[in-house]
């Protein structure tokens, strides 16, 4: 293996580090929504509000999962997970819009 010269060092200070962008655009890849995951909480977990805990949207989850555990809820619920589906994709837009506005500030 070659060693890297002190001089080639010195002269490029971000030699072996990545920039602020590709840093940036790697923590978006890793932090992003997708909306394959969201459909599937949606699909085997959605009277529980699974997808929108994972879409970050606690109060909402938290007020499906109070009216699902209530048999009374359940007329509420139901109704209501099956216009979500049509919801999905933008939520999931909304929540990668937002991280990418946190990254690139």
């Amino acid at each position: 293996m070659s060693e890297i010269p002190s001089g080639a060092r010195a002269a490029h200070p971000q030699f072996g580090a990545i920039s602020a962008d590709a840093r940036a655009i790697m923590l978006f890849e890793a932090n992003r929504r997708s909306n394959l995951v969201a459909y599937l909480l949606w699909f085997f977990l959605g009277l529980f509000g699974a997808h929108n805990f994972y879409l970050r949207r606690t109060g909402v989850a938290i007020t499906q999962l109070i009216l699902s555990s209530i048999m009374v809820g359940m007329v509420v619920t139901i109704p209501w997970v099956i216009v979500e589906v049509f919801l999905i994709p933008g939520w999931v837009r909304h929540q990668n819009n937002l991280l990418a506005e946190q990254l690139g500030a």
